[in-house]
């Protein structure tokens, strides 16, 4: 079993809040907008990173992190980009990889929009886990910590209580996923 921290579009915000929600977790997973080297280094000080770049990731970033990740945790099949679109509204850069080899989990940031969906068409599990930094028009900062244990997954979903100007806001939904290929 691993305990996963994932985010995205911090863009180069730091928030020691990360550091206490991620604290107990085996890897944290960024799926792009990073923004900055100085962000890598303290994601990287509380767990080891897996991250994709993002449209707004400089050179130095991009040449660190590709712009799609598949690999394989605790027998789940996992496919990370930044721009993925949502099921059935696939960006085209990803589509074809997806229709051909489904992933078990995909995950996919930069609409600044929390979502987790099933894609029964796929039989997959999409996570959007929208954005952890400031910049943009989201009222509310949200991040993802889940477990992957024999290729099922169990979603934790939080909201930080933030200062002004964000909104304040607390959730916490559990999530399984235990939904079999066909």
């Amino acid at each position: 079993m691993k305990r996963i921290g994932l985010l995205s579009d911090t863009h180069a915000y730091w928030d020691e809040r990360y550091a206490k929600y991620f604290g107990e977790c085996d890897e944290i997973w960024h799926a792009g907008d990073i923004g900055s080297m100085e962000l890598v280094t303290r994601l990287q000080e509380i767990a080891p990173l897996r991250a994709v770049h993002g449209n707004i990731d400089g050179g130095d970033l991009r040449r660190m992190f590709p712009d799609k990740l598949r690999w394989t945790c605790e027998g789940a099949d996992i496919l990370m980009t930044h721009i993925g679109g949502y099921p059935g509204k696939y960006d085209p850069r990803i589509r074809q990889q997806l229709y051909a080899r489904p992933p078990k989990l995909f995950i996919s940031g930069h609409s600044h929009i929390l979502k987790v969906q099933y894609d029964s068409q796929l039989h997959l599990l999409h996570i959007n886990p929208g954005a952890a930094g400031l910049q943009g028009w989201q009222t509310v900062r949200t991040l993802v910590r889940f477990t992957v244990d024999k290729g099922e997954f169990r979603l934790e979903v939080s909201m930080p209580t933030l200062t002004l100007p964000m909104a304040i806001a607390s959730l916490s939904t559990p999530y399984i996923h235990r939904q079999a290929r066909k």
